[in-house]
C-alpha cells in the first residue's frame, strides 16, 4: 500500500488554511465553501483524475482517495467537492472524444463545476433500475420529464451526470436495459425546464431537490450508446464508493487523533483519563477497525486503477469504512464528554457528517445484500 507522502503533506499545507472555524461558520449558515473549492482547484487536486492531455493530473483513484483521506483528516468536508472526481468513472471510459476535448479542460482549469451526479428519485431510491425520469428522443434533442432528490450541489454546479431511462422498464428484457446517461448542462437548463428546490439536512452538504419539465437536451449530451447508461454509471458507482471509503478513513485519523490528544492532556483525580482502560480501550479498537478499513479500500483502487472487477471490494471498503468512522466518531465524542458537543471543538460537526454514510451513497443494509447475493451466493432477498 503506498503511502503517497508528497501528496498528504500538500493536502494537509492547504487544508491549514482553512481551519475549524472557516467550516463552523459555513456549517452555521449552510453556506458551500467556495474559497476552499477555488483553492483545491487552483492547487490541481480537483483534476486529479483528468488525463494531464485535458490538464489534470491524470493520478489514479488510489492517490485521488488520499486527497479526500486528507481533507477529511484535516477537519474539513470533502463532500463539498468530491463528486468532480467519482463521476470521471464514467465520462472517461465512456464518453466520446468530442465530450472529453469540450468539457475536461474547463473542469480542470476550474472554468465548469462538476459536482452533480442525478440517480437517486423518490420512489426509487437505491432500485436504481425503478427511476422514471424519462428521457425521449425527439430529432437531434431528447425532451427530459421527471424528478430526482437528494442530489447534492446542484446549486454550486456547472454541469450533471443525469441517468434517465430512454426505453420503459416494462419494453426490455432486462431491468438495467433502457436506462442512459447524459452529461447536462445546468446553465442552459435552468432556463429550460429545470427547477432546483434546495432541502435542509443535519448537516451542511447543499442537497436538492431536481424537477424536469420537458428538458431539452441535445443528442451530443448523451454518454455512450442509448440504453447502456446503468452499465456505465456503475464506473461512477464504484469510485463513488471506494472514494466515500477514504474519506470515512480520514474522518476517522481525525476523531482518533482528538480523542487520543484529550485523553492524554485531560486529567482527572489526578491523572490523565488516558490511563483508564475504559477511555483507552475504545480508542484502540476505533484504530484497529480503521486500519482494517484502509486496506480494503485501497485494494478496491487497486483493482479499479488496473481495470479489473471490484464492485464487491468497493461495496465492503465503503461499508466497513463508514462503519469504522461512525464508530470512532462515538468514541471521540464519549471520550470528550460534554465538551465534544461544543461547536468550536468540530466534534459534533464532523459527527454529523460522518453519521450519512451509513446510508449514502448506498445503505449499509443494501451492501450486505449485496455481499450475501453476489459474493456468497446466498438466494436473492429482495
Amino acid at each position: 500500500m503506498e503511502n503517497y507522502q508528497d501528496i498528504r503533506d500538500g493536502v494537509t499545507a492547504l487544508c491549514a488554511e482553512f481551519p475549524g472555524e472557516y467550516w463552523q461558520k459555513l456549517d452555521a449558515k449552510s453556506e458551500y465553501p467556495d474559497q476552499f473549492v477555488a483553492a483545491l482547484t487552483d492547487a490541481g487536486y480537483l483534476a486529479a483524475l483528468i488525463p494531464e492531455e485535458f490538464g489534470g493530473s491524470g493520478l489514479s483513484v488510489e492517490a485521488t482517495g488520499v486527497i479526500l483521506e486528507e481533507i477529511s483528516r484535516s477537519g474539513g468536508h470533502p463532500g463539498a467537492c468530491h463528486a468532480q472526481m467519482y463521476t470521471m468513472g464514467s465520462i472517461l471510459r465512456h464518453g466520446s472524444p468530442e465530450q472529453k476535448g469540450r468539457y475536461l479542460p474547463e473542469i480542470a482549469n476550474g472554468t465548469l463545476r462538476l459536482q452533480a451526479f442525478g440517480v437517486t428519485e423518490p420512489a426509487a431510491g437505491t432500485d436504481t433500475t425503478s427511476i422514471r425520469t424519462f428521457a425521449r428522443r425527439d430529432g437531434d434533442r431528447y425532451i427530459v420529464n421527471g424528478q430526482k432528490i437528494w442530489i447534492s450541489r446542484a446549486e454550486h454546479s456547472d454541469l450533471l451526470l443525469l441517468l434517465a431511462r430512454t426505453t420503459a422498464k416494462d419494453q426490455v428484457k432486462k431491468k438495467t436495459d433502457g436506462l442512459s446517461l447524459f452529461l447536462v448542462d445546468m446553465n442552459a437548463a435552468l432556463t429550460n425546464g429545470l427547477t432546483i428546490r434546495p432541502i435542509e439536512t443535519m448537516m451542511n452538504h447543499h442537497t436538492t431537490e431536481l424537477f424536469f419539465d420537458d428538458l431539452e437536451v441535445p443528442a451530443s449530451a448523451l454518454i455512450g450508446e442509448e440504453g447502456q447508461g446503468f452499465r456505465y454509471v456503475l464506473d461512477s458507482m464504484n469510485v463513488e464508493r471506494t472514494l466515500i471509503a477514504f474519506e470515512c478513513i480520514g474522518d476517522c485519523k481525525f476523531f482518533i487523533e482528538r480523542a487520543k490528544d484529550y485523553a492524554c492532556d485531560r486529567k482527572v483525580f489526578d491523572r490523565p483519563i488516558g490511563r483508564n482502560q475504559g477511555i483507552q480501550f475504545p480508542i484502540a479498537h476505533a484504530y484497529a477497525n480503521m486500519r482494517a478499513a484502509e486496506l480494503m479500500a485501497h485494494e478496491a483502487a487497486r483493482l479499479f486503477d488496473a481495470g479489473e472487477r471490484c464492485g464487491a471490494e468497493a461495496n465492503m471498503a465503503k461499508m466497513l469504512a463508514a462503519s469504522a468512522s461512525w464508530e470512532a466518531g462515538n468514541t471521540c465524542l464519549q471520550t470528550y464528554g460534554g465538551s465534544g458537543f461544543a461547536k468550536e471543538f468540530d466534534i459534533e460537526r464532523k459527527f454529523r457528517e460522518t453519521r450519512l454514510y451509513q446510508v449514502a451513497p448506498v445503505s449499509t443494509n443494501l451492501i450486505l445484500a449485496f455481499i450475501g447475493e453476489h459474493v456468497l451466493g446466498m438466494p436473492r432477498s429482495f
